[in-house]
């Protein structure tokens, strides 16, 4: 039977700050696998595409499908609809041949839809609860997250369980001290150099392939670090580190999508950090408030309670903070600005913002591009025409964000 796979944000997931700005949801990491990633493990189909907000449309990533409009999702073929809030237990199904809703814990969250069926409304696609349904419904094992907070609050234990559906495999580290009863799995050339300490009282570890971690370094799981990534020492633990991050200081309960650059000290934690970001030395998130009370964070619908004590800050993709930059408790910084002068930045800084302090005026478009190219030409990729166009329509579409 040919499967198509489809990812779509639906209005909750498009309104994801920082990171839905630039980059559909389905892209997000979580645990040691994107949205994306599980989905066509768990259906066993490659992704054709995102579906999320026109403004995306030019998506363009290694390795992850474009994003497209509801009307180029193929007629023919069995096809699945999957939101990408969705976090899908590994299980056996039996994929049904009529068309069918997807529900988890009796809450819909996409849709199988047969061959010559018609797809579900651009209504459907932003709320699935909207949709009209006189069809079965295929339950499955998982978990919905709504919000980006709840992804890092639930992060640990997705680690935990994916390397053990995963990577169920544990290697000797000759030349580390490991204590603790857990696994550690590598991946292909991945290096572990003598003198690191590998914590695996809490949690496995998953190194994987071409990652080298350079000693002295703590490692404490659970802990899942991506492809080709660099541990430059510190301590790192009970985060999801992505492809192509170079890590050095302290970072805990954190998420770097990838192609991250944190390479000096500076504490960050409980935090969602998006790619090509580059952190100055001795950045620093704070995580907690000092009354100790839950966290507020800004979201385009307004400020929202977390219900959460920990909660560190959220960084946009191709932000840059200076050397010594501070971020309170719960910041949102917003995509492509560069915050720099060792003062405490706002809790919140519009997208594009360029400054220190309270003071902040536009990021000028073409030298931002300019610094984007030069930035993504150092690990070997390129700015393509269609993320430029992103980038673009996300500077004109957050100018009066700016403004205000």
């Amino acid at each position: 039977m040919a499967i198509s796979l489809y990812l779509f944000d639906d209005g909750q997931a498009r309104g994801w700050a920082p990171l839905s700005l630039t980059r559909p949801c389905g892209e997000l990491l979580h645990g040691c696998l994107t949205a994306r990633q599980r989905a066509e493990l768990i259906f066993g189909a490659k992704c054709r595409a995102h579906i999320s907000r026109t403004a995306l449309i030019g998506f363009d990533e290694p390795g992850a499908p474009p994003v497209i409009v509801p009307e180029g999702i193929v007629s023919s073929g069995t096809r699945i609809l999957i939101s990408s809030r969705a976090v899908l237990a590994f299980q056996e199904f039996d994929l049904p041949t009529k068309s069918v809703r997807i529900c988890i814990d009796g809450d819909p969250v996409g849709w199988v839809v047969a061959s010559g069926d018609p797809i579900p409304s651009e209504l459907g696609l932003r709320n699935p609860d909207a949709e009209p349904s006189e069809s079965a419904d295929l339950e499955l094992r998982g978990s919905i997250l709504n919000h980006p907070w709840d992804l890092l609050a639930a992060n640990q234990n997705r680690i935990t369980d994916d390397i053990r559906e995963l990577f169920d495999q544990d290697h000797p580290t000759p030349g580390a001290y490991r204590v603790g009863a857990h696994q550690v799995s590598l991946g292909e050339e991945a290096i572990i150099e003598a003198g690191v300490h590998l914590d695996l009282r809490s949690g496995p570890i998953r190194i994987d392939s071409g990652v080298r971690v350079e000693g002295p370094a703590r490692l404490k799981g659970p802990l899942y670090v991506g492809q080709d990534s660099i541990i430059l020492g510190g301590s790192v633990g009970t985060s999801s580190i992505g492809p192509m991050c170079r890590v050095r200081g302290e970072v805990a309960d954190s998420v770097f999508l990838g192609y991250g650059n944190k390479a000096h000290e500076g504490y960050i934690g409980h935090a969602l950090v998006g790619r090509w970001v580059n952190l100055g030395a001795l950045t620093t998130n704070s995580d907690l408030k000092n009354n100790y009370t839950s966290v507020r964070i800004w979201t385009p619908q307004g400020d929202e309670d977390s219900g959460l004590i920990k909660v560190g800050c959220f960084i946009g993709d191709h932000v840059t903070t200076g050397i010594g930059t501070l971020l309170n408790t719960g910041a949102v910084i917003g995509a492509g600005s560069n915050i720099f002068g060792g003062l405490m930045a706002p809790s919140v800084v519009p997208p594009f913002s360029w400054g220190s302090g309270e003071y902040f005026e536009d990021h000028r478009l073409e030298k931002f591009l300019q610094t984007a190219e030069r930035v993504m030409a150092r690990r070997g990729q390129k700015l393509t025409s269609g993320m430029e166009k992103v980038l673009r329509i996300a500077w004109d579409k957050t100018e009066k964000r700016r403004r205000k």
